[in-house]
């Protein structure tokens, strides 16, 4: 029998697989954060006892420093040859990916030396809070370089499960474990929320690709645009989740106040990071000829995120619940460049989101030195006479305060001029009003801190908190005005005069370097406005 004809049928019928074009640069920082985790993973796996947390600091400071040097080898790319989509449309390496990679990758190294001394401190081994950190990491930058709506999907729960589980690290505190919980289940809720937007989104448009979606608006006229307008709103409730916005913020004072200090300070620079980056992509360059559709609800989450962010701060009288709300301010502000749906505007957001990652680590870097053993000790109290036993923590943390301010000279007050400024020009000045009102507002909580940090302790000076009546019974100390919140009721006791606070090298190289970032670029801002300004530019709508 001739089994010719029967073999060249079946060659005939043989599908060709065609596999996408991989350029590896693109994905190379996410490549080598992944690996970094695999390698700390898998050598400390072969060990019989925990490895040495002075190693796996070193390893993953050195990925995320690799990761940072390629991060740079993909803008001296992008400078010369544009941008370019990957892996079939799915990603895209541009400016704006590269800017995201840089932040996270800096926010990784801050938070692996200030994590270092917490580690030491409450004598924890093993690699597990690098490798969180590493993976989350890698999910806020596949936010950053995603190009359809299921690789931001993938980025999302990537960066998320990965903080869930951070959250309740510090398994000698119950509120630790309580807050991952609160943070697992209303993360799982939102998370559904967005693949149904992702799915109602795929069933108006046939596509989840961004640019064929920002094609197939550009081409079509929708008659009846319910389904993709629905959509679009299930979108913004999950990444309004993500980044903390009102009223999707429920869970940030709790899990803030619950999770390690170090976390916290990771989780407040990078989730933002990576839901800002997510949301500026897929609304601005996507959905930009909808805007007429998502501004408006965009300016009231904004309006409603700075003002409760700024107002229910002064209530607080536990310093992480009191930068949680501030967190939440402060996404307000970035949210006003989005709502500006403008080059401006996405390049005001990107520098914010840039500087305020550095504020944030470096104060919290300094909160986990102040906490102490146990990291508990968070009351506005502790702060009181700080400067007098450590003056050099305590004009850190001043420095840094002052920038979150928007204090001139420092790089919070550029960043709060640029999204107020692309407001006005966008047209939205009754917006931009709102913002000044809730910084002078945001103004007072800040500057608490730092009078009580440079007021003297007054049990320093025998006076206790209770004073001794002629008949001999003790009264109490009159109430301190500057611990009070507005409209607080009740006085807050003022603790006794603590100790010093050993300043670990770790922590204190991660916090100069956040101060000497906010300073710096304060005074000469040039290099970050021309990197946010080239990243807005370079993002394809």
């Amino acid at each position: 029998m001739n089994l010719l004809p029967h073999a060249a049928g079946l060659a005939a019928a043989t599908v060709h697989l065609v596999l996408p074009h991989i350029d590896y640069l693109s994905i190379l920082p996410i490549m080598v954060m992944l690996g970094g985790a695999v390698v700390i993973m898998g050598w400390s796996s072969l060990l019989r006892r925990p490895l040495d947390v002075t190693w796996v600091t070193s390893l993953t400071v050195l990925t995320a420093s690799a990761a940072l040097v390629l991060s740079l080898f993909q803008w001296y790319s992008v400078l010369h040859s544009g941008a370019h989509a990957h892996i079939d449309g799915a990603v895209v390496m541009d400016g704006f990916s590269v800017l995201v990679s840089v932040l996270v990758t800096c926010a990784v190294f801050v938070s692996a030396v200030v994590g270092d001394s917490w580690l030491r401190r409450e004598g924890v081994d093993g690699p597990e809070y690098h490798v969180l950190m590493l993976v989350s990491a890698s999910g806020a930058m596949t936010m950053g370089v995603a190009n359809d709506l299921i690789v931001v999907f993938l980025g999302l729960e990537i960066l998320s499960i990965a903080l869930y589980v951070l959250a309740a690290f510090n398994s000698r505190r119950a509120e630790s474990g309580e807050a991952a919980l609160k943070y697992f289940v209303l993360g799982g809720f939102s998370s559904a929320v967005f693949v149904y937007g992702i799915a109602l989104v795929y069933g108006a448009t046939g596509t989840s690709n961004l640019p064929q979606i920002a094609d197939y608006l550009a081409r079509n006229v929708a008659l009846h645009d319910g389904l993709l307008l629905a959509g679009l709103a299930l979108l913004l409730v999950g990444f309004g989740f993500k980044i903390a916005a009102v009223p999707f913020h429920l869970w940030t004072p709790d899990v803030y106040q619950g999770s390690p200090t170090p976390v916290t300070g990771f989780m407040a620079a990078v989730a933002k990071a990576g839901g800002f980056a997510a949301l500026l992509r897929v609304f601005v360059s996507s959905f930009h000829l909808l805007r007429a559709d998502w501004q408006p609800p965009v300016w009231v989450l904004a309006c409603i995120t700075l003002a409760l962010g700024a107002v229910v701060a002064l209530l607080q009288t536990d310093v992480k619940r009191m930068l949680a709300y501030s967190s939440i301010n402060h996404a307000g502000f970035i949210l006003l460049g989005l709502q500006a749906a403008t080059s401006r505007g996405v390049e005001a957001s990107l520098y914010y989101l840039f500087v305020y990652s550095f504020m944030v680590l470096g104060t919290f870097g300094v909160i986990t030195v102040v906490a102490g053993r146990g990291d508990r000790d968070h009351s506005l109290g502790t702060y009181r006479g700080l400067a007098s036993r450590q003056p050099w923590l305590a004009g850190a943390l001043a420095i840094l305060l002052l920038a979150q301010a928007g204090v001139p000279f420092t790089t919070g007050f550029i960043a709060k001029l640029e999204v107020v400024t692309a407001a006005v020009h966008a047209g939205s000045t009754d917006l931009a009003v709102v913002a000044m009102v809730t910084a002078a507002i945001a103004a007072f909580f800040y500057l608490r801190i730092g009078v009580l940090m440079y007021t003297p302790d007054r049990s320093a000076a025998g006076g206790g908190d209770a004073a001794v009546t002629g008949a001999g019974t003790a009264a109490p100390a009159p109430q301190d005005p500057i611990l009070v919140g507005v409209g607080e009721v009740g006085a807050v006791s003022v603790g006794s005069l603590a100790p010093a606070p050993a300043i670990p090298a770790g922590a204190a190289f991660g916090v100069a370097l956040c101060v000497l970032v906010t300073v710096v670029f304060g005074i000469w801002p040039a290099p970050l406005t021309a990197f946010a300004h080239h990243a807005s530019l370079l993002l394809k709508p």
